[in-house]
């Protein structure tokens, strides 16, 4: 069931509940390996085990029933968000929040249907408190979008914690000590929470209208996504991707795979490293030769100076939705 986020001291209640909550999962996981001195300085902090994007406890921004705008901090802020609460998966057999995005115009009645953008890390996308390091604001790239003319419903799956690294690649990677069961998740998404969204929501569920978006890690499994299920994503966002994941390995599965015939955005910040930008660029070289042009099936941003941070990739979403919902 949907739950509509209402800004009164009941929510910080639950806030508190649900920190106690997951504060209990979080003592039953594993403790993350240790980075140890032999590990790539160059490899970006934010895609390592004991992620400081992975914040303790789910409570999001409040959410006005009657006007159906977002509100917090006095500010009112386009659409509104609801929280799926405790979301099994059960081909990961775990659990985890789901908040969807619901744009302005969803409330004022009709039967108009909207597009889907999937995103990971959801607990980064909308309020500052949920991470420790700043949201991306994806409600303020909607609001742009509806400017010119692009509404969606934007669903962002929350990461478990310590299981974040093996959920987001396909791939083990032994100097990490994760990763591998990307598989699980994108079935998760597929299988499980798509059905679930489309039938709760006004969706267009079509795959031309149906999108995967992420940064870092999520940027890896979001490409992985896109060509594993070239008939289920229509759309995909590649933001700072953590190419360099298991030496490289999601570059040869991208050049046999079946070529998607949606749309692609792939970024990436200068400040993030030489070899991160260089990752991208081969990226780029290799979506070129399989067909994708540039312009149009592709677009490629470089963004001078961007550091690998949430803040980063709230400026360049705003962006790459619109081009993604077909701008």
């Amino acid at each position: 069931m949907t739950e509509p986020l209402d800004p009164t001291r009941e929510a910080m209640r639950e806030a508190t509940r649900d920190a106690t909550r997951d504060a209990t999962r979080a003592a039953a996981a594993p403790d993350p390996p240790a980075r140890r001195a032999t590990d790539r300085p160059d490899l970006p902090r934010a895609d390592e085990p004991g992620d400081r994007r992975t914040p303790p406890f789910g409570h999001v921004a409040a959410a006005t029933a009657g006007a159906r705008r977002l509100r917090r901090r006095r500010v009112a802020l386009p659409g509104s968000l609801a929280v799926l609460r405790d979301v099994r998966s059960p081909q990961l057999h775990n659990r985890r929040d789901v908040y969807v995005y619901l744009p302005p115009s969803y409330g004022t009645g009709g039967d108009r249907r909207y597009p889907v953008l999937y995103m990971h890390d959801g607990q980064n996308l909308f309020d500052p408190e949920l991470s420790f390091s700043g949201a991306w604001r994806v409600d303020l790239a909607m609001q742009t979008a509806a400017r010119l003319g692009y509404e969606a419903i934007v669903v962002g799956v929350a990461n478990t914690g310590g299981s974040r690294l093996d959920e987001y690649s396909p791939y083990f990677d032994a100097s990490i000590g994760g990763g591998g069961a990307a598989d699980l998740y994108v079935d998760f998404l597929l299988h499980t929470l798509k059905p679930m969204i489309d039938a709760q929501f006004r969706t267009r569920p079509e795959v031309r209208h149906t999108g995967v978006l992420g940064s870092s890690m999520g940027g890896l499994v979001s490409l992985y996504a896109f060509f594993r299920e070239p008939h289920a994503f229509g759309a995909c966002g590649v933001m700072s991707p953590a190419l360099w994941f298991a030496r490289r390995a999601i570059l040869p599965f991208v050049e046999a795979a079946e070529v998607p015939r949606g749309r692609l955005w792939l970024d990436v910040g200068t400040g993030e490293g030489a070899r991160t930008v260089h990752n991208v660029r081969l990226l780029r070289e290799l979506l070129l030769r399989k067909g994708f042009a540039e312009g149009d099936t592709l677009r490629v941003m470089v963004a001078a100076g961007a550091a690998h941070n949430e803040a980063a990739w709230g400026r360049r979403i705003k962006k790459a939705i619109p081009y993604l919902l077909g701008a």
